[in-house]
């Protein structure tokens, strides 16, 4: 076990004197929580940058034990959009300095990148986006699932219930419900009795839900229940915020067989 992080502490350090980066932002999707499951990009920009802003709220400290000694970090969570974008304009422009600002998840869902990119641009710093794993596909591992099974569901929906956030009138639940695809529910857990109620239009009440809390984190915690009873579980479990809701008729018991390695199936590449 030492001689194999030995050895990974020397691959990192040799990633370190490699990995040159540029005085720009980088926006770095953390991934659900564990830190195994970051890319390898964002490991690297990880190790390299010169400073990190560390949304603390939701991504774990362990993920900083890869960052250099000497990194400063800076702690985001009681902080507004502006103070931040004038810590990234300061870092990047007058000090010439590489930038990692470490989002949970993937950037490209609920992370509100949107507009700090378009600051960013006005500001004409330079920005990349590096993605992660989001936390339906870490739930999905973990349950050991198919959540896209041949004659069965072939669509995930990612969305959420609106909240202090609206969700456009095209994208109300009850009507994305109607697909009966999987549907895996984010930011929604304070509004399940709601939530409960418009499901139940449109899959049927023995539905099965993956109830999934802080996918990643030491404390995480995954139930699974019919749908008419997500309400009581996640009220029981005290659950009011980081919990995904995947609802799919993939968590049943299945047999559906995909037809790519069928034997009557013809390849044009293997």
């Amino acid at each position: 076990m030492c001689a194999f992080k030995d050895e990974y502490t020397e691959s990192l350090n040799y990633k370190k004197t490699l990995y040159a980066i540029e005085p720009s932002v980088y926006i770095v999707g953390a991934g659900p929580g564990d830190p195994d499951l970051l890319t390898v990009k964002a490991e690297k920009l990880l190790a390299v940058a010169d400073v990190i802003l560390f949304a603390d709220s939701l991504v774990p400290e362990q993920i900083l034990e890869i960052c250099r000694k000497d990194a400063e970090i800076i702690r985001t969570a009681n902080q507004t959009l502006e103070e931040i974008l004038a810590i990234m304009v300061e870092k990047v422009r007058s000090q010439h300095k590489s930038l990692v600002r470490l989002h949970s998840g993937d950037p490209s869902l609920y992370s509100a990148i949107h507009e700090q990119m378009h600051l960013l641009a006005e500001a004409n710093i330079p920005f990349e986006v590096i993605p992660g794993i989001s936390a339906f596909q870490a739930a999905a591992a973990k349950m050991k699932t198919e959540l896209t099974v041949p004659g069965l569901v072939q669509t995930i929906i990612l969305t959420r219930i609106s909240g202090r956030t609206e969700v456009p009138a095209s994208e109300e639940l009850a009507s994305l419900a109607a697909h009966q695809a999987s549907l895996c529910l984010y930011l929604s857990a304070r509004h399940v009795e709601n939530v409960q109620i418009k499901l139940l239009e449109h899959y049927p009440a023995e539905t099965l839900v993956a109830i999934c809390f802080r996918i990643g984190w030491p404390d995480e915690k995954i139930r699974i229940v019919p749908l008419n009873q997500i309400a009581d579980c996640t009220h029981q479990e005290k659950l009011i915020r980081t919990t995904l809701y995947i609802i799919s008729p993939a968590l049943s018991p299945t047999t559906g067989r995909s037809r790519l390695y069928h034997p009557e199936h013809n390849h044009l590449f293997r």
